[in-house]
């Protein structure tokens, strides 16, 4: 094996116009030689997620853009195959940003081992990952919810709203999803134990909300903004909390308007934006706690997995729309 292939980011898209294949570019590149304090890693899994669509925009940000011409920028989960590191071996598996790539020569930084006993590899980039640790965060340090109180999650079928919902269970709150579709529903309250989830995709989501939380809503864990995000804030309860870890409904830029805002006054709430990649010294914990879950058994995902760095580009515009349930992966190899 002499060459790889990777995607790199074409061009951006314009104002309000929606992610399409021809903004990506697959390349096939000769893999270098490592040098000393280097490792090859072969990627095994890359990871899909909504933040990207940001990073495509040239706009100020709390992150820099994705530069054009350059490997996409994403999670991976990848065995080393060769090393000159001392601290990685050959056969290691281990978890990175590497990037919309099948090979990827690194230092070394912001790359961690981990061990695939009893944790599937494709999971380090899910529930005991980025979004994992997304979810972990939001609700033990912005939502603290106590027992009996009402949590509702939207995007609650997805990688971070599953984990939320289950950690609130275990907490002992009555948690309430909002996603997309009857099936959807079905498994956040069958198959991840919710007590409800409202389908917004059925048209009643004010009404559907109302009834799903009779006692109104202590906690909101906010992915998708908008007339979802609307419909929460209208049922909140004094002193309300609100982790809010991302904004699906505007990532085209378009308007998402809120009428219901008012009621971060009147009811007090406490709304809090964050990035988990800021946290770093909550990530120990966390993953530890949710690695715990996974191997035992307590806590449940679900995977979407395109096969073939080719289908990364379809893949990440489904999840855009919603088209994926659970977390969105593209298998490598």
């Amino acid at each position: 094996m002499t060459t790889y292939q990777r995607i790199v980011l074409a061009s951006r898209p314009a104002s309000n116009e929606e992610v399409q294949p021809a903004h990506f570019r697959l390349e096939t590149k000769e893999i270098p030689a490592i040098q000393d304090g280097q490792l090859l890693v072969r990627n095994q899994y890359l990871s899909l997620d909504p933040y990207m669509r940001g990073r495509m925009s040239a706009n100020k940000s709390y992150a820099a853009p994705q530069a054009l011409d350059e490997t996409m920028i994403g999670g991976t989960v990848g065995m080393v195959l060769e090393s000159k590191h001392p601290k990685f071996a050959v056969g290691d598996t281990v978890v990175g940003t590497l990037g919309w790539t099948e090979v990827a020569v690194s230092d070394g930084t912001m790359l961690r081992k981990v061990d695939t006993t009893h944790i599937p590899a494709s999971a380090y980039l899910g529930s005991v990952g980025m979004p994992g640790m997304t979810a972990w965060y939001g609700l033990n340090q912005i939502m603290a919810p106590k027992a009996g109180e009402t949590v509702v999650v939207s995007a609650a079928s997805g990688a971070v709203g599953s984990v939320v919902g289950q950690l609130a269970k275990l907490k002992g709150c009555r948690v309430v999803g909002i996603a997309g579709g009857a099936d959807k529903c079905a498994y956040v309250v069958n198959e991840l134990g919710f007590d409800a989830c409202v389908d917004y995709k059925a048209g009643n989501l004010e009404a559907d909300l109302a009834a799903a939380t009779p006692d109104g809503i202590d906690a909101i864990f906010e992915n998708v903004g908008g007339a979802i995000f609307d419909a929460a804030l209208a049922r909140t309860n004094a002193f309300g909390r609100i982790a809010v870890c991302g904004w699906i409904a505007g990532y085209n830029g378009e308007p998402t308007p809120l009428d219901n805002a008012r009621l971060i006054l009147t009811n007090r709430l406490t709304v809090r934006g964050f990035i988990v990649s800021e946290q770093p010294e909550f990530w120990p914990q966390g993953l530890s706690e949710l690695g715990t879950l996974v191997a035992t058994g307590k806590l449940k995902f679900r995977e979407s997995v395109a096969d073939g760095l080719a289908s990364a580009p379809e893949a990440f515009i489904g999840l855009l729309k919603g088209r994926n349930f659970g977390k969105q992966l593209v298998k490598l190899s």
